[in-house]
């Protein structure tokens, strides 16, 4: 066996009653840059119709349904050079997974009539994927290299190149696929990582037993290292404007590096991003700010196989423009290369990069464990990147200074060599091209010779632009205090008063020197109308505007703040060392506090919020759950009457009233965990209060809405997509359950579900092929809880009737598989739920997160995962059956909502087709939940 191994024994201190995922991931040497010339995506087909079934285990989804059934997941893909296939499931069953997994690289079946089918998966992935301005960037970017360059070919693949032009060409693909699988899945290309509490020795045998029959055809692995400067051609030092799917201004400058990969050890990109992403004083986006001309930037190379491979580094600056920023993009472009220029100047400085090499340094040293699945996956990658003994800090550690190495990466970040990409809706009409695959509009022009000659010369540096001072936030102290208050095993309440609470739970279960912060301020003003949400939605932006600058050192020092507009109230989150994390929390409340606006800042965010919500509604999934959302909450604001609300027009003395009104009544609950103690914790609460001055609420605010009772009889609502070159539909069929024994029906919903998952992938994507995105889930609506199945499908394939059709056809026929379940294999299920419910913690986030949402839904079930596994284990299966059947006849609860191929200020309804006669039609929302009952506030509590 050839095929390199690592091992990880997984034991960390837990819970007695908890346990761990296993999980293993395999990374082959190939991928998108091997594709034949005339089958523009078989490697990424080929990672799909590997898992349809094998010669020892044939059924054709069988892997997925033996995951299900055990508690796991599974998943895959295909980048520039490598393919990554990983899995986790419980314990138990990782031997049995292992063996049915390895099957895919023995001696997978890859049926020829399955290839059609699963070539529909491929096509609507490609079609899911069409819309991303991400995605059409980089086809773009990729179609400038070098006639016959790896990089210009079409890796996604879709019908027309794996199905349609090789009929016309007579070309079989069924034996081609083959062939591709026999050259390169061999052994001695793969790398495998597995992660289980076993022992070493036991997993290594493991590993021998099963992998030892994957073939090895010893052939020369795929080399592009001879195919240098892709990029190195007249079409590449451009100035590109394209036209945008999303309303945005976007630019970006790129330069192509040869290949920097083996430079791990100093990480010279790593640096000089550093110092490019840089947002304090001196940085670009800093003056940029200033400017009110841009709102985001990001600088570097993603480590992805696009951004970095055998051939090529790249090294990118995109930046987010505002209108005014979009004017002077020209200026934007000149303080860039003025920035570039600077660090050239000044050479590489090894202060700075002392720094970052000890911020890393301590976040590795003292990092949270991360899910097996996502560990197993970076680790087996790193393998093909790294000496062994690096495999495990390869991608993390800055390992040694060398000035030279960084000084020729900066040398070639030259205005002479870089290429600019301009997104902007203004672009639309002007742009006379379309890139092949994704449509994208653009046009290529040569830089204005005035800019050229600018930049030729020796320009003046710019003063405001100089290098980070020393960083206050970097920790220096990791002791693990002593607990001041008994242990406890769930948070406890150490204040409550009128104007606030305050939950605290000690960390001793991960024992790092680090925490987690939470408050949620809670005020009546937010819901009173869609104007006051906008309002809301603007203030928190620029509250976070005005802290980018001062606070992004502590971001720097793996200090992490974010500020959440949430439905009723301002969420603050801080986690990170807590040995400077008051630091950052007090700035944030001093800039709460004292919270300004300039007309200049506001009017930047106030068009920028414009875009944002234009750009949710043009999603078609978006869109469905903002219309399911309204018919479903009493009282709810859809994100169709904030963009009205907005389009009318609001004033910086709008907001400055409203924030005012916000911060004199509120009500301010929190949560701390972590590595500090109860009296340090009690301060926090103590400081919003010291500094807010706000008075209690004079009414109690609601946490969640209420919701209404659909009536026993479907309803449909038919919407147009916003988006008129977006093919994509979505269709949801949801259920509202009863809200008798909440505990117990989420157990019947989690049952359910799991049982449903494999079979609905199988009927609804598989064998009818409707799309790539089919999922059942469990729905809780401000404490109501559903299920719902939604197919995202494509237009041009099946209109959403017939889709809904097809859904209920799925589902009479799993009402069917549900009478005739097996006790064992509704025992298996419960138990593989009951497991996955049992697995631990792998760092105390996820221990926070559940925590959290206690708090901020005022419902304080801290035990609710025990509570829930109780409640698994007194379901039987005739309750199970009886309940599903109950939900699923014909005076169900029932609510489909579609979205398919109208201006954005307002919803199109649509009718129904014939098929779904039956149901009766939603065409004005507000008129048909007027006549509805409503639920009461409705927590779930036990």
């Amino acid at each position: 066996m050839l095929v390199h191994v690592v091992c990880v024994f997984f034991n960390v201190c837990t819970h007695p009653s908890r346990v761990s995922q296993s999980a293993a991931a395999l990374c082959i040497s190939v991928g998108s840059f091997s594709d034949p010339e005339d089958l523009p995506g078989l490697a990424h087909f080929l990672e799909h119709m590997v898992f349809m079934g094998s010669e020892k285990y044939p059924a054709e989804n069988g892997f997925d349904a033996f995951l299900k059934k055990h508690g796991g997941s599974d998943n895959a893909s295909t980048d520039c050079e490598r393919t990554i296939f990983q899995f986790d499931v419980q314990r138990k069953y990782f031997r049995e997974a292992l063996d049915r997994w390895a099957q895919f690289f023995i001696c997978p079946l890859m049926i020829e009539d399955a290839i059609d089918r699963e070539v529909e998966a491929v096509d609507s992935e490609y079609q899911l994927a069409r819309p991303s301005d991400s995605h059409r960037k980089e086809m773009l970017f990729g179609s400038l290299a070098r006639p016959k360059h790896p990089m210009g070919k079409f890796c996604w693949g879709n019908a027309q190149t794996l199905k349609h032009e090789p009929r016309e060409k007579q070309i079989n693909t069924y034996q081609r696929l083959r062939d591709f699988w026999k050259r390169y899945y061999s052994a001695h290309y793969m790398t495998l990582t597995v992660q289980s509490k076993e022992t070493l020795n036991t997993l290594e045998e493991w590993v021998r037993e099963v992998f030892s029959k994957v073939p090895n055809n010893a052939q020369p692995r795929p080399d592009f290292s001879d195919l240098q400067d892709p990029f190195d051609t007249p079409t590449f030092n451009k100035l590109y404007r394209i036209v945008p799917v999303r309303k945005v201004h976007a630019l970006t400058v790129t330069w192509a590096l040869p290949p920097q990969g083996k430079q791990y050890r100093v990480k010279p990109l790593h640096y000089i991003s550093w110092l490019i992403g840089h947002e304090g004083a001196g940085s670009i986006l800093s003056l940029l700010r200033k400017k009110c001309w841009a709102l985001a930037l990001f600088g570097g190379n993603s480590e992805t196989g696009f951004d970095q491979n055998t051939t090529y580094s790249i090294f990118s600056i995109s930046i987010t423009l505002t209108d005014e920023g979009f004017q002077n993009f020209h200026q934007v472009v000149h303080l860039v290369f003025q920035y570039m220029k600077m660090l050239q100047t000044l050479g590489p400085q090894q202060r700075i990069y002392e720094e970052i090499q000890k911020i890393e340094a301590n976040e590795f040293h003292y990092q949270e464990q991360t899910d097996p699945i996502e560990y197993v996956e970076n680790i087996c990658e790193n393998m093909q990147l790294f000496p062994k003994e690096d495999f495990l800090t390869g991608d993390q550690l800055m390992f040694e200074y060398n000035p030279e190495v960084i000084s020729l990466a900066l040398a070639l970040l030259t205005p002479e060599r870089a290429n600019l990409l301009l997104l902007s809706p203004e672009h639309e009409g002007y742009c006379s091209h379309k890139e092949k695959w994704f449509g994208t509009n653009y046009s290529m022009e040569d830089l204005p010779e005035e800019w050229a000659r600018r930049w030729a010369g020796d320009f003046d540096l710019n003063p405001d632009l100089h290098l980070p001072a020393e960083n206050k936030f970097i920790a220096t102290d990791f002791t693990l205090k002593p607990s001041d208050c008994p242990d406890t095993e769930v948070p406890v309440r150490i204040v409550n008063n009128e104007r606030g609470c305050l939950w605290f739970k000690k960390d001793n279960k991960f024992k790092i020197p680090k925490a987690y912060v939470r408050f949620n301020l809670l005020s009546p003003m937010i819901q009173k109308s869609p104007e006051n949400l906008v309002l809301f939605d603007i203030f928190v932006n620029i509250l976070a505007h005005n802290l980018a600058e001062p606070a992004y050192e502590a971001d720097v020092a793996q200090l992490e703040y974010k500020l959440i507009a949430g439905e009723h109230g301002l969420v603050i989150r801080v986690k990170g060392f807590n040995h400077k994390l008051p630091l950052l929390l007090n700035l944030i409340v001093d800039h709460l506090a004292d919270f300004t606006a300039e007309p200049g800042v506001f009017n930047m965010f106030a068009e920028q919020l414009k875009k944002t919500y234009f750009n949710i509604l043009i999603k078609p999934e978006r869109l469905g759950k903002d219309v399911r959302l309204l018919i479903l909450e009493h009282c709810r604001w859809s994100v169709i009457q904030k963009y009205q609300a907005i389009m009318k027009g609001l004033t910086v003395d709008d907001l400055m009233t409203f924030v005012s009104s916000l911060k004199a009544q509120l009500y301010t609950e929190g949560l701390v965990q972590g590595n500090f103690t109860s009296t340090e914790s009690m301060k926090f609460l103590q400081y919003f209060i010291d500094k807010l001055q706000f008075k209690r609420l004079s009414v109690e605010v609601p946490v969640l809405f209420r919701v209404v009772e659909l009536p026993q009889k479907p309803h449909l609502c038919k919407v147009k997509s916003l988006n008129k070159g977006d093919a994509n539909s979505e269709v949801t069929v949801y259920y509202q359950v009863p809200n008798v024994q909440p505990a117990v029906v989420l157990s019947l919903l989690l049952c359910s579900q799991m049982h449903m998952e494999e079979p609905c992938f199988d009927f609804l994507r598989t064998k009818e092929t409707l799309g790539y995105q089919v999922y059942p889930t469990c729905r809780n609506t401000s404490g109501v809880l559903g299920f719902s199945i939604t197919v995202e499908t494509q237009a041009t394939k099946f209109n959403t009737d017939y889709v809904e059709t097809k859904i209920e056809e799925f589902l009479v026929s799993f009402g069917e598989k549900m009478t005739n379940l097996t006790d064992e294999a509704f025992k298996t299920q419960v138990t593989a739920l009951i497991k996955l419910k049992e697995c631990e913690d792998t760092h105390l986030g996820e221990e926070v997160d559940r925590n959290w949402f206690e708090v901020v839904t005022q419902q304080y079930v801290f035990d609710r995962l025990n509570r829930e596994i109780e409640a698994l284990k007194l379901i039987t299966k005739a309750e199970l059956v009886s309940w599903f059947m109950e939900h699923r006849d014909t005076t169900s609860k029932k609510l489909s909502v579609h979205v398919s191929l109208c201006e954005v200020s307002k919803l199109t309804f649509l009718p129904a087709s014939p098929m779904l006669a039956d149901a009766t039609l939603i065409n004005d929302i507000r008129a048909f939940t007027s006549s509805l009952t409503l639920y009461p506030y409705h927590k779930i509590l036990k």
